[in-house]
């Protein structure tokens, strides 16, 4: 057993830090005014500046992607030693939480099919994923899950066969025993490292996030075809504009029926009045909306929801866990941005494909959990695997992202609030009073 950590110093945050949505905000207007004001055609030297930030900061993501996914999705598994310890309350726990992932998976995809999100988003025409030759059946998409060269596929960011490697490793590890803990706490090192690495190239999310949105603009303003006309200048930025709100609108619209359909029929089938709920959750809620932060509520959200009838003890290990194998809102968006990268680029994925990615999604959004924007990561991880064009559907998306991260970082909050409730309901220690520790005696001489 390892001794508790020391409490952590508390941490002075510079402006950047405390205001970094209203700043990310800002860097996409911008963007916008920028590209507007500067079409490819016309400014060619700007576009390629424009290109030029969004694709540094995307190439730095794809450096996180297979040791950050290695790193965590070993420890992750490790640890679920620790976790089977907790016995029949970490049991439910994770069969919720894979119950409602899957379903927010399967919204995403809804969603994504029936609405189209990505059909009229502009892609470079040179913008290809490295494997559009063929489509591959359903037995080689499974077969090709299956780790044959862990370098070559960590080489190529061939997530798959690298998480399903990481996950065989992870069990192992558990399986060795004692004799495993140095390679654990060298992977929990690697994974500590990765997560200050990555804190470090998201503070350019700024950076990105302006040359992202001036390069998509900047190309949409010199020319667009739009049914059979061509348009340029701002007419074109509307367009743009226009399909943006409408993928925006589709991810809204997608975790509305999450909300809708999952969230609220289980918090009726808990028994707990609904707007006793919201006034619970509200306060926590409304900051990680505004904050596009879930970590800075968690504190904020346990004693909410102690103080709601869930025990400590219950909600101390649920809402944690969450964190990493709850993200509801996450997950959907995963689904949603990645098959809207495909229709941009005017890529049809199978059904088998799609089954194949959603399963991907399962597993690589439980490894890098504690990254932020870790969408992002995976998604970068997700095109190379499944032949999506990735430097350019990423700049795509990244455009708005910091919009849609709100939406989703405020579902993901929700969901793990619900689940402390519904685990607290299954134990059948709702509204329960916890009893103060007696303090020890000390033994007589």
């Amino acid at each position: 057993m390892h001794s508790p950590p020391p409490a952590p110093t508390p941490e002075i945050k510079s402006f950047a830090q405390r205001h970094a949505t209203g700043i990310v905000f800002a860097a996409l207007v911008l963007g916008v005014l920028c590209g507007g004001f500067l079409p490819q055609d016309r400014f060619p030297v700007a576009y390629d500046f424009f290109h030029f930030l969004s694709k540094a900061f995307i190439t730095l993501i794809k450096s996180i992607i297979v040791p950050i996914l290695i790193a965590t999705l070993i420890t992750g598994i490790a640890q679920t030693g620790d976790v089977k310890a907790v016995g029949r309350m970490g049991g439910k726990a994770l069969l919720y939480f894979e119950v409602v992932t899957t379903l927010a998976l399967g919204i995403g995809l809804l969603i994504a099919n029936l609405l189209r999100p990505g059909d009229g988003l502009p892609l470079p025409a040179h913008a290809t994923g490295p494997a559009l030759a063929r489509e591959k059946t359903g037995w080689e998409i499974a077969l090709h899950a299956f780790p044959s060269n862990l370098v070559k596929h960590a080489a190529e960011a061939d997530v798959l066969p690298v998480v399903v490697f990481a996950t065989l490793f992870g069990i192992a590890l558990i399986r060795v025993g004692p004799r495993g803990r140095p390679v654990l706490s060298f992977f929990e090192g690697v994974a500590q490292v990765m997560f200050k690495y990555t804190d470090m190239v998201m503070r350019l999310t700024p950076v990105g996030v302006f040359g992202a949105m001036a390069y998509n603009v900047s190309h949409m303003a010199a020319g667009h075809e739009v049914g059979g006309v061509t348009i340029r200048g701002w007419s074109a930025v509307g367009h743009l504009l226009a399909q943006y709100a409408r993928l925006v609108g589709s991810l809204y619209l997608a975790l509305a029926l999450l909300i809708g359909l999952v969230f609220l029929p289980i918090l009726v089938m808990t028994g707990v009045r609904i707007l006793d709920f919201v006034r619970a959750v509200r306060e926590p809620a409304l900051t990680a909306f505004s904050t596009a932060s879930s970590e800075s509520v968690l504190p904020q959200l346990l004693e909410k929801m102690i103080a709601f009838g869930v025990p400590r003890r219950v909600a101390s290990f649920v809402i944690p866990a969450g964190y990493s194998f709850n993200l509801d809102g996450s997950t959907l968006y995963l689904v949603l941005a990645s098959l809207t990268i495909a229709q941009a680029a005017k890529i049809e994925m199978s059904l088998a494909q799609q089954a194949a990615m959603v399963f991907t999604f399962m597993l690589t959004s439980k490894g890098v959990a504690a990254v932020p924007r870790a969408t992002l990561v995976i998604i970068a991880g997700a095109c190379a695997t499944f032949g999506l064009p990735g430097e350019a559907g990423i700049a795509l998306i990244l455009a708005v992202d910091e919009v849609m991260d709100m939406a989703r970082t405020m579902t993901n909050v929700l969901g793990n609030a619900l689940a402390s409730v519904v685990i607290a309901k299954w134990e059948g220690v709702f509204g329960e009073v916890e009893q103060p520790a007696a303090a020890e005696t000390p033994p007589s001489p």
